[in-house]
Parts: structure tokens; C-alpha cells; sequence
């Protein structure tokens, strides 16, 4: 099968895009026929090898895990879905990857694909609405009402973060740069700060939660924005237990583990109208190595697709 696939780690040059054997599925998997994939901020980590004490893989390695497709073969204990289903899944980040033809996934982790959506928009979705979905209404356990600062408001996350925060009717406060303002706005958000023109720990504060979607430096002054006993959960950077407890905060990190259970949540979302993709660049696979480059970047509105069908 063609893939896009690195035979060492490092930088987006190390992408080759060739042939190399399909994958053969057990009797808990499905074969599925991918139509697209999208990149992560997790894809560029590993590829860097920066995950390589957490995960061992073998090459070469397909990276990827995001998938929307067309079931081509089921296992033999799979009774809910069958051969020529449109699906989407965020796969086990053990295994190897979507930037390929075919992926084999366990298929508890596998839903059928929302009718209305595209495969480039459902590709999109699993892995930043699973990341969402855990923080916010898990980890935190936020309920209507609360007030939750999510960071980078028109990144993968952000976007996906908004719009699920403001169907359960939680307060949304959010940050974005200039030129998405009214478009974040547009997401639902209650209060978009500017931080080109102002750093909104400065000036946002009481609230039940902070969502911590980049880490860094940075993280240390999320704190002024929660009341006492809030909580700061983050997906970049594992907080600072004594920052916390100087801001008398509650902490924590969150490395996302999918769940088929929330995948069909995430599904039921976007049938009802509450979730929509967000997708700013659609890729072909031969352009895997331009798709990271411009993932790095750091400036795409939502998500970027790689179209492999």
C-alpha cells in the first residue's frame, strides 16, 4: 500500500512516500480503506522522537491518528460494524498510524461516520474532540454554568473546546490573535481577548477552570484566572505541584486516552448540530512533509487534512 512513513526520527524530511505492506488485522480489528487523515501536534512530537521513551514502534512508521474511511474487512469477533461502512476513529497511538492507504484499528475505538459530514471534515474531529470531551466534562467534570478559559481559541483544540464547552452551557472565555477575533466570536465564545493587545491573565479572573492547550513559560500566570480551588488542566505541560498549591489550585495533566464510549458521544454532537469541523488546509499524502511544515507553523485556523482518497 502507498503511505507516508519515516524510517528514523527527525525532521518533516525524513517523510518518505512509497510503498510498504498493508497491515493485517486480528479478530478484534477492522481494516479500514482510509479516505483522510489529519495532523496533530502529537504527529510532529513523535516524528521528532521526542515520545520515544513513552512509545516504541518499530520502522518504518506510519504516523498519524486521525482516520475517516470505508470499512474493507471486519474481524472475526466484530458483530457492530460490517464491510463497506463509512467510519471515523482516533486509533491506539501504540499502533501504526492513517498517513497511509489502509490502517488496521481496534474497533470498539471505530463509530460510523456522521452522514453530514465529508471523510476530510470527519478526519478531522476524533482526535482533538476526544481531547476536548476528556478534559472538560471528565477531568474537570464542568456543568453548566462554570466558567472555563480555553487557550488558543482558533487552534485544533480551541475550536473543537468552544464549541462543546458552550453546548453544555458553560461560560466561554478564550484568546485568540487579531485577525480571528470575530470568527472565534463566531464559535460561541462569550469573551474573546486579543492577545496581541492584551495578556488575558492580566485581566480575567474568578473562574472555575483553565484549560491549558499550550504549556510553556506561560503556564505559571494561568493561575491568576481561577478562584481558589479552581482548576488548571493542561494537555502540553504537566503543571508545577507547587505553583499550584502557592495559587491553591487544583492540577492536572492530561495525555489523552480515546475510549469508543466518547467517540459515539463525539458523533451524537455533531448529528445535533452542537460540534461542526473547522478545517483550514486539505493536503494530498505525496504533501505529508508541507502539511507538518505548516502544522508547525503554528498559525492554522482548526485543523489541517491530509487526503489520502
Amino acid at each position: 500500500m502507498k503511505a507516508a512513513y519515516i524510517e528514523q526520527y527527525g525532521g518533516s524530511d525524513e517523510f518518505k512516500v512509497g510503498e510498504i505492506e498493508q497491515p493485517t488485522i486480528g479478530a478484534d480489528d477492522v481494516l479500514i480503506e482510509v479516505h483522510a487523515a489529519s495532523v496533530n501536534p502529537v504527529d510532529w512530537k513523535l516524528r521528532e522522537g521526542y515520545l520515544k521513551e513513552m512509545l516504541s514502534y518499530d520502522m518504518p512508521l506510519v504516523i498519524g491518528w486521525d482516520v475517516s474511511g470505508v470499512i474493507k474487512e471486519v474481524g472475526a469477533n466484530v458483530t457492530d460494524l460490517k464491510v463497506g461502512d463509512e467510519v471515523f476513529s482516533r486509533p491506539d497511538i501504540a499502533r501504526q498510524g492513517t498517513y497511509a492507504e489502509y490502517v488496521a484499528v481496534d474497533a470498539h475505538l471505530v463509530v460510523k461516520k456522521p452522514a453530514s459530514l465529508s471523510f476530510e471534515e470527519a478526519a478531522s474531529l476524533p482526535l482533538v474532540a476526544h481531547t476536548a470531551w476528556q478534559v472538560m466534562f471528565e477531568v474537570m467534570d464542568a456543568k453548566p454554568g462554570d466558567r472555563i478559559f480555553i487557550g488558543a481559541g482558533s487552534g485544533g483544540v480551541g475550536t473543537v473546546a468552544i464549541q462543546l464547552a458552550k453546548a453544555h452551557g458553560l461560560y466561554v472565555v478564550t484568546s485568540t490573535s487579531t485577525p480571528n477575533v470575530d470568527w472565534v466570536s463566531e464559535l460561541g465564545a462569550d469573551e474573546v481577548i486579543d492577545y496581541k493587545q492584551q495578556d488575558p491573565t492580566d485581566s480575567v479572573r474568578d473562574l472555575d477552570f483553565v484549560f491549558d492547550t499550550m504549556g510553556g513559560d506561560g503556564q505559571g500566570k494561568l493561575y491568576n484566572m481561577l478562584k481558589e480551588n479552581g482548576m488548571l488542566v493542561s494537555i502540553s505541560t504537566p503543571p508545577n505541584e507547587e505553583e499550584a498549591k502557592q495559587a491553591k489550585a487544583r492540577v492536572e495533566y492530561v495525555f489523552m486516552q480515546p475510549t469508543g464510549e466518547r467517540m459515539k458521544k463525539i458523533a451524537e454532537a455533531v448529528e445535533k448540530g452542537e460540534l461542526k469541523p473547522v478545517v483550514d488546509r486539505i493536503f494530498d499524502l505525496e504533501d505529508t512533509k508541507q502539511a507538518h511544515d505548516y502544522g508547525e507553523e503554528g498559525h492554522a485556523k482548526g485543523k489541517i487534512v491530509i487526503k489520502v482518497k
